[in-house]
């Protein structure tokens, strides 16, 4: 997959509609396993063939942007001016009639294992893997789970492009409670991301630089497996808060990262698939180095631990056709792989670097652009 639309079928359309209508979508299609866009036009279709429908009260409304199959919006203005209908009105009525014609599915019990964990990996850096740790937990907490995001690596550049201070460096921190150095309830690090449809469900684990330090203490520890079970212990006390915890890992090959392997491992009772691993690459020869290097570390641990570690996709980030021949030729290597699958491209587009120059969670600044679909994409597919 390249893109969620194809230029030659699929046109944009913006409108305004209320924000409890939107964030009713985006939750709707999360549960349901839907495309928004898709959601859209089965409702604008729906819509035009049915009879006269409820008002919605569209005061307010804030900009909202999909695509449609091409033509269809012309279609969809053509029935509201038939019916004397602004096209806001429109196609709200048609969602509300998608909403009405697709209920939640039932709640699922409360699972016995705990949250679901997700880590970001690929020991070469610059590929992207804090902007997709960040949208992906944005994107489960839009769809109602509640959602830990983890700063592990020590460079803090998650902490900071959320607009957060990191620990200092004598304070407690994650590192601190993985060694058994800090006092106090991990909870109280816990700081809540606010804005866009997410609010009041996802919450940072700020870094510290201490860090820097935890590959050289776990080494000389006199535990023989304190360093692979650290991370574990030190988040035992969140695992039953949390519906999903996503740890964004350094760009490393360490003892942190076996940790954070070890953590993601498939636990007794737990199906295979639930957690694991996501390994965001680019398309360039470097990655796929990389990632030959990241899989003999998941394969040795696993082997050493006697445990299976899910891989639970690539994610092919900031793709630009354009580049040529070497884009294009890795994209469709990445895909050629087929276990683990390729569970989204991201475009290279301006709006996730506008977001971190303002500080801003990418959901909440631009949350209908082609990047934000993706990352829907990816928390999509990774919760089914």
């Amino acid at each position: 997959m390249t893109a969620p639309y194809h230029p030659s079928d699929r046109e944009k359309v913006v409108a305004k509609l209320p924000t409890d209508l939107r964030k009713d979508l985006k939750v709707r299609a999360a549960e349901l396993g839907v495309d928004i866009q898709d959601a859209v036009t089965e409702g604008v279709t729906a819509w035009r063939r049915a009879k006269s429908r409820p008002q919605v009260d569209t005061t307010g409304g804030s900009s909202f942007a999909t695509y449609l199959p091409a033509g269809l919006y012309g279609k969809l203005k053509d029935t509201c001016k038939d019916r004397k209908l602004s096209y806001n009105q429109g196609l709200a009525q048609s969602i509300h009639l998608w909403l009405d014609s697709h209920p939640s599915p039932r709640p699922q019990p409360p699972r016995e294992s705990g949250a679901r964990r997700v880590i970001m990996g690929n020991q070469k850096g610059g590929v992207g893997k804090t902007a997709t740790s960040a949208g992906v937990a944005q994107a489960l907490a839009e769809m109602g789970k509640r959602t830990l995001l983890i700063d592990f690596d020590p460079q803090g550049h998650l902490t900071r492009q959320l607009g957060y201070q990191m620990l200092d460096i004598d304070s407690p921190s994650l590192a601190k409670h993985m060694l058994g150095e800090a006092r106090g309830d991990i909870r109280d690090l816990l700081v809540p991301i606010k804005g866009g449809d997410f609010e009041g469900r996802l919450h940072l684990l700020p870094a510290c630089k201490d860090a820097f330090l935890l590959d050289a203490k776990l080494a000389t520890s006199r535990s023989v497996r304190i360093k692979e079970t650290a991370l574990e212990r030190a988040l035992e006390p969140l695992a039953h808060e949390f519906d999903y915890i996503v740890v964004d890992c350094p760009p490393s090959l360490g003892y942190a990262m076996d940790t954070a392997l070890y953590y993601s491992r498939t636990r007794d009772g737990e199906e295979a698939g639930q957690s694991g691993i996501v390994v965001v690459v680019l398309a360039e020869d470097s990655s796929a180095d990389a990632y030959d290097m990241l899989l003999e570390q998941i394969e040795d641990l696993a082997e050493d631990m006697s445990i299976t570690i899910s891989q639970l996709g690539f994610v092919v980030n900031m793709y630009d056709s354009r580049k040529g021949y070497v884009a294009t030729s890795s994209l469709d290597e990445w895909h050629q792989i087929g276990d683990p699958a390729v569970l989204a491209v991201i475009p290279e587009l301006k709006e996730q670097r506008e977001a971190v120059r303002v500080k801003q969670p990418l959901l909440a600044y631009e949350p209908d652009c082609e990047q934000a679909i993706a990352l829907r994409t990816i928390a999509r597919r990774i919760s089914e």
